[in-house]
C-alpha cells in the first residue's frame, strides 16, 4: 500500500475496549479477510468467491485511495483481540451531507462457531464502531442490514443498541431460497443516552 498506512481522519491510535480494539485496516489483512468472506458468502452481498488478485486490486485501488481523504467513501477497520486480527468491518456508504453510514461486520469464521461468544464480540465491535461513528466522525445515524436467516446475528445487533426499522421482504436469494433482510439503526441521540460512552 502507499506511504499513508491508515485513514487520516482516524489517526494511528486504535479505539479500545478492554482487550479488544479497532483501527485502520492494513494491507496484511487482505488475505485473511478474503478467506473469511469466501467462507461466509451466505452472510454477505457477495455471489462468487474472491481471488487473491481481486482482493489485492481492491485494497490497492479502492481502500488505499480513501486513506488520505478528509471525507472518505468508506472506513474499514481491523477488529483485534489482544492485537490478534479476529475480524473486520467498518462504516461504508458514508454520506457526509446527511451524516450517516452503514455498518458492516465480519468475524473470523472460527469465531462464528460459538454463538454466545459471537454475540459478545459483535456487541464489543458495535460499541467501538458507534464510538468511532458518533464521537470521532460526528455522524448522526448508523444503520445496518442483516439477513433474517441468521437470527442470532439479528438478535446480537438489536442487543447492541440498534433498533429495527423494518424488513425488506425476500430481499436476496441464498442457496436458492428468498430471504428477508432486517434493517436496524442507531441515532447519535440514542448513543448519547446509552451507557456505551
Amino acid at each position: 500500500m502507499s506511504d499513508y498506512p491508515y485513514y487520516s481522519i482516524l489517526g494511528d491510535a486504535p479505539l479500545k475496549s478492554d482487550e479488544y480494539s479497532i483501527e485502520s485496516v492494513r494491507y496484511a489483512d487482505a488475505e485473511p479477510i478474503r478467506k473469511w468472506r469466501n467462507e461466509q458468502i451466505s452472510a454477505l452481498r457477495q455471489s462468487t468467491e474472491l481471488s487473491s488478485d481481486e482482493q489485492i486490486r481492491y485494497f490497492q485501488q479502492v481502500i488505499e485511495k480513501d486513506f488520505p481523504e478528509d471525507q472518505p467513501d468508506k472506513i474499514l477497520v481491523r477488529f483485534c483481540h489482544k492485537d490478534e486480527l479476529i475480524g473486520y468491518g467498518g462504516i461504508v456508504h458514508l454520506d457526509w451531507v446527511n451524516l450517516r453510514g452503514e455498518v458492516s461486520f465480519l468475524l473470523n469464521t472460527t469465531h462464528t462457531q460459538n454463538l454466545e461468544k459471537y454475540s459478545i464480540e459483535l456487541g464489543i465491535f458495535f460499541r467501538l464502531i458507534k464510538k468511532l461513528g458518533f464521537l470521532k466522525l460526528g455522524l448522526h445515524k448508523l444503520s445496518t442490514e442483516a439477513y433474517a436467516h441468521r437470527d442470532y446475528h439479528v438478535s446480537a445487533i438489536e442487543n447492541s443498541g440498534f433498533q429495527r426499522e423494518g424488513i425488506l421482504r425476500e430481499h436476496t436469494k441464498i442457496n436458492g431460497a428468498w430471504v428477508d433482510a432486517v434493517v436496524a439503526s442507531c441515532l447519535h441521540s440514542n448513543y448519547i443516552d446509552s451507557e456505551d460512552l
